[in-house]
């Protein structure tokens, strides 16, 4: 026979399973205070985002006071909320009203509604905001954009000490030595394994019409370099730890104002 707690918290929590329900469909299984979660039975598998995060979890500063965080496509704000846990103050943003709903909904259940701020914003029209991010989140968002370099780019001038790199790969770690340099009539490296490139999708992807893009490992590398940034660790598959590199030439051509002719050219499409 249950007692008048148990009663009391099983009443509450059938209501915080039915403001769930009312939020969702949801795409983090955020794990509530109380014990309730948010989507237990993920169709990825497993504990999602949760199982990714303590792989990456070693690999940044156990404490972030004082450090502003972008996170970009933050969805539901699991990761957020871990690195507000560390003492950041996290800018969230995501297109989708939808998960920026859920967002704000879970970190008052958390109580770090002050800690995190989220915003209807695009990647794109971070190039607006006027400063630059200790940590610069960006996992699961690069496959999905119409125009990812240019993404990149922009996010590797905003980042002032790390950024956190996650896309969907083609198999294999193969990575072609000799791209420097190859004379017009010499193509045929550019099919080798190893030769950074990316899969185009024209149609859909696992069922996904927004995945746009399929990267090799040496894509990935290539990519990363080529927008000014050093790699210094892959927490695990499909994950790159990045730190800007003041040495690189891709700093030069940001600095002449490429990235935003590219994104002049974008809003002219986009009108």
């Amino acid at each position: 026979m249950q007692s008048t707690l148990q009663r009391a918290e099983t009443a509450d929590a059938q209501d915080l399973q039915r403001e769930i329900d009312s939020l969702g469909p949801w795409f983090h299984n955020l794990h509530l205070p109380g014990g309730v979660q948010t989507l237990p039975n993920s169709f990825i598998g497993g504990d999602f985002p949760r199982f990714k995060w303590l792989e990456i979890a070693p690999h940044i500063p156990q404490d972030l006071s004082g450090w502003r965080v972008l996170d970009v496509g933050c969805n539901a704000g699991f990761y957020s909320f871990e690195l507000a846990r560390r003492g950041a103050s996290v800018l969230a943003i995501d297109v989708e009203e939808l998960y920026l709903n859920q967002a704000r909904w879970a970190a008052k259940q958390f109580g770090l509604d002050k800690q995190v701020e989220f915003r209807h914003m695009g990647v794109y029209e971070v190039a607006q905001l006027q400063e630059q991010f200790d940590l610069v989140w960006f996992m699961g968002v690069f496959y999905h954009l119409r125009y990812p370099m240019l993404a990149l780019d922009l996010l590797a001038q905003k980042t002032r000490k790390l950024l956190m790199f996650q896309t969907l790969t083609m198999p294999g770690e193969e990575v072609y030595p000799h791209t420097e340099d190859h004379p017009l009539e010499k193509r045929e490296p550019l099919l080798e394994p190893g030769w950074p490139k990316m899969a185009f999708i024209e149609h859909r992807f696992a069922g996904d019409e927004s995945n746009w893009w399929v990267a090799n490992h040496a894509g990935v590398e290539a990519m990363l370099r080529a927008s000014g940034l050093r790699i210094l660790t892959r927490p695990a598959h499909e994950m790159y730890l990045c730190e800007p590199d003041p040495s690189s030439k891709a700093r030069f051509w940001a600095g002449h104002g490429v990235v935003g002719q590219a994104l002049g050219a974008l809003h002219v499409v986009a009108g």
